[in-house]
């Protein structure tokens, strides 16, 4: 007969996940799929593509089960891994679609969510920086695109120049961006957002 974890805690499951056990495993498996699933879909609004991120979050955590140190919840860790699996499927995506080279994938030795967050937040400051040393007119319009969410209308308004003139500031702030951070559109968006 097949143990019963439905009352383990997460520690627990994560204790016998480190001995291989299956059963754990499936537990977890069971007690998070559905949660971090909507988050994948949420961002990427397909439901393949949620599914095939959420299964390669699982496929990770078994994989480096032996290995597995968690900061922080069980739940804060698997939502860190998902939410940079979508960054990666939206970084080759978007490659796939251009001729930009996508982002570095999440290292196959698996990182703890105190490390997701920590590179995000450098990842952030870095991204910052890289908007501060823009050049002026290039900034301001870029700030008002991104940060504010002013139309290309509204900022060619404010500023006393065409639109097209702002989509070229856009552009190549975008470039630069890219450039100097060697990521893609998608992650320079979902930063922005933060």
């Amino acid at each position: 007969m097949t143990p019963s974890y439905d009352f383990s805690s997460d520690a627990e499951l994560i204790a016998l996940l480190r001995k291989g056990d299956h059963h754990a495993f499936t537990e977890v498996y069971k007690r998070f799929w559905d949660k971090i699933f909507v988050v994948a879909y949420h961002r990427l609004k397909d439901q393949t593509e949620a599914e095939e991120v959420v299964q390669e979050v699982f496929y990770s955590l078994w994989k480096r089960r032996e290995t597995l140190q968690l900061q922080y919840s069980l739940n804060t860790y698997l939502n860190a891994a998902v939410k940079y699996q979508v960054i990666n499927k939206q970084s080759r995506n978007y490659a796939k679609s251009s001729d930009v080279t996508p982002m570095d994938q999440i290292p196959e030795q698996g990182v703890d969510s105190t490390q997701l967050w920590f590179s995000e937040r450098e990842l952030k400051q870095q991204l910052d920086y890289h908007i501060a040393q823009l050049p002026e007119k290039c900034r301001l319009v870029f700030k008002m695109s991104r940060t504010q969410y002013l139309s290309n209308a509204e900022i060619a308004k404010q500023m006393g120049v065409s639109e097209k003139a702002v989509e070229a500031h856009i552009t190549r702030a975008l470039k630069i961006l890219k450039d100097k951070l060697h990521i893609g559109i998608p992650l320079i968006s979902f930063l922005l957002a933060k």
